[in-house]
């Protein structure tokens, strides 16, 4: 089905053409000035110079033959030379009836599915999730969830770091406080325990005091460099320990992941692209790319066009350890191996733009994947305080991402028992419900790139840009169809009729954007355009319910017909949310 904004212009660059003017000048945009018209044209302003006529003289000429038009009701032509138009009724409710049966509600299945991976997990093992996890998780989910709507094959990984320091550090903490445990017997021939010899709560209190006594405790700091080495090597009852610690970790973190809605295709690790290293490297050596310098060995990624130092990608340090950077390379030569994808996306703190252009840049140099194979890093601001540094706990530490969740679940309890519009027995779930939606949007509607201020009081009213108003907003919606049904009326007759009032023109004219807002906001990875428009489109219909009685309306045509518009609001409203990647409960 093709986007309103196309049809808009066809019209007009139909009417420049019959007017004797070039078809391009018909480009159409929704107007700045709502009270004089609802979409402008600026085409003849455009094509004055080339015509060396007045605009007001081209747009007169064009108005004149769009007398007939069965799309505007309104054509007329402004000095200097603006076209301004509005939509004839019959053709918006026809635009909307059809929308309403569309597969995708008139959005388009691209012609050319792609496979896309995104990276946009990133969290260690062995450690809770914290709020810089949030980000990444909830704009990478989004992003997801928008291809696949549009017939892309989008593969999540959470890419795991389970392959570094923080494993030796693990390993030599426990064999401090349990020697006696089997893992640490180098003469140990037998089965290992199936059971882990540590809780998740175990388990995050050691890597923490490990980590602490490392950096004042040298001598530990080299045994913990030892047993990663020892790991890396294959050590049996090491690897016995890093399974263990796998399972328990991933576990709790499936758990916590599953708390904000979001789902990974797959639990890729570190360790899975450290068997491709030694090929990658030996293939770098012998082609002439990689090179050692003082001790290192780099490859050279600097470009004639920099305007900035570009430093050489290290791939392997001087005493022959691999880096983060070794590994994403590897990760890469296996992504092509298994996916063949057409693009791999990245979506991970903005501070690491520069390790993502080195590793981008020696990929595409060294041949690791085809030259057509797109990479592209989303490098997304930082979540901050009220007093706008990064989002920390009342103490001070880190904030754990299950603590925030609870935090603003609670906060929505409060609320919604306040409201009294929920029994008392289903408002902790409405709560969860409604609480990921504040999360969530409040996170999304702010650009990725920029930082922005988690501020709890505002996310979680039902007032305003905020996720719980959207909710509210469908909820209401769905008592109006609820309470309609009861009347034993059928939702599903009815057609959609000419706008019977201003309000219900400004919400059929919001509706129609959906199309082109999903595919714009997938083309230039912006889940904010999604949100901006539901909050547009919330306001409309706020606007039109408060303005108009539609269940005591007598006409039952016209009745039927504002079911029909609510029906397709609704509908809008849930697979935007569903894209942003939480859902509405049935009351709140």
């Amino acid at each position: 089905m093709e986007k309103m904004m196309d049809l808009l212009a066809q019209e007009l660059s139909a009417a420049f053409e019959k007017a004797g003017y070039d078809s391009s000048y018909g480009r159409v945009t929704v107007s700045n000035r709502p009270d004089l018209c609802e979409y402008q044209c600026n085409g003849a302003m455009a094509g004055a110079k080339a015509y060396h006529k007045a605009p007001i003289v081209i747009a007169q000429d064009v108005v004149e033959k769009l007398s007939d038009s069965q799309v505007f009701s309104m054509a007329e032509a402004v000095k200097p030379g603006f076209i301004n138009l509005k939509i004839k009724e019959t053709f918006l409710s026809g635009y909307l009836q059809k929308m309403h049966t569309a597969q995708l509600l008139g959005a388009e299945k691209t012609q050319n599915p792609k496979t896309i991976i995104i990276d946009y997990g990133g969290p260690n093992v062995a450690k809770p999730l914290h709020v810089g996890h949030l980000r990444s998780a909830i704009i990478g989910e989004s992003i997801k969830r928008m291809g696949r709507f549009l017939g892309h094959e989008m593969i999540g990984d959470v890419h795991l770091g389970d392959w570094g320091l923080q494993m030796g550090l693990i390993i030599t903490e426990l064999k401090h406080r349990q020697p006696e445990l089997v893992y640490f017997d180098e003469s140990y021939e037998g089965e290992y325990p199936k059971e882990a010899p540590f809780t998740i709560g175990e388990l995050e209190e050691i890597y923490p005091a490990a980590s602490a006594k490392s950096k004042g405790d040298e001598s530990f700091r080299e045994e913990a460099l030892e047993a990663t080495h020892l790991l890396q090597q294959g050590r049996p009852g090491y690897m016995a320990l890093w399974n263990h610690i796998m399972r328990v970790s991933v576990t709790d973190l499936k758990k916590n992941y599953e708390k904000l809605n979001v789902t990974f295709d797959l639990w890729k690790k570190e360790s899975d692209a450290q068997p491709y290293i030694p090929a990658m490297v030996e293939e770098m050596r012998e082609k002439g790319y990689a090179y050692m310098d003082q001790g290192a060995l780099v490859v050279d990624v600097k470009e004639e066009t920099d305007t900035k130092e570009v430093p050489p990608c290290m791939i392997l340090k001087s005493d022959g350890a691999s880096l983060y950077t070794t590994t994403d390379l590897a990760t890469i030569v296996e992504r092509e191996k298994l996916f063949h994808p057409d693009e791999i996306l990245y979506v991970v703190d903005k501070r690491q733009e520069m390790h993502f252009v080195q590793v981008f840049r020696c990929a595409k140099k060294t041949g690791l994947l085809p030259q057509e194979t797109k990479l592209s890093f989303l490098g997304f601001g930082t979540m901050n305080g009220k007093d706008g540094k990064p989002f920390k706990t009342r103490e001070g530490g880190v904030m754990r991402l299950e603590h925030l969740i609870e935090d603003i679940n609670e906060e929505m309890f409060h609320k919604i028992v306040e409201n009294r519009s929920v029994k008392d027995k289903d408002a902790r779930q409405t709560a969860q419900i409604v609480g990921l939606s504040a999360i969530k949007y409040g996170d999304l509607s702010n650009q990725a790139t920029k930082d922005y201020i988690f501020d709890i009081d505002r996310f979680t009213s039902f007032e305003g840009n905020t996720g719980p108003y959207i909710l509210y907003t469908i909820v209401r919606i769905k008592s109006i169809l609820n309470r309609y049904e009861q009347e034993n009326k059928d939702t599903e007759n009815g057609e959609i009729l000419e706008a019977a009032n201003e309000s219900e023109k400004v919400l059929m004219l919001a509706l129609t954007g959906f199309p082109a807002v999903v595919e714009g906001a997938f083309e230039e990875k912006a889940p904010h355009k999604v949100c901006s428009y539901i909050y547009e489109l919330a306001n409309a219909f706020n606007r039109f319910y408060h303005e108009t009685k539609i269940l005591s309306e007598e006409d039952e045509r016209q009745k039927a017909s504002w079911i029909q518009v609510l029906l397709l609001t609704r509908k809008v409203l849930e697979t935007s949310i569903d894209l942003l990647g939480f859902s509405a409960p049935e009351r709140m």
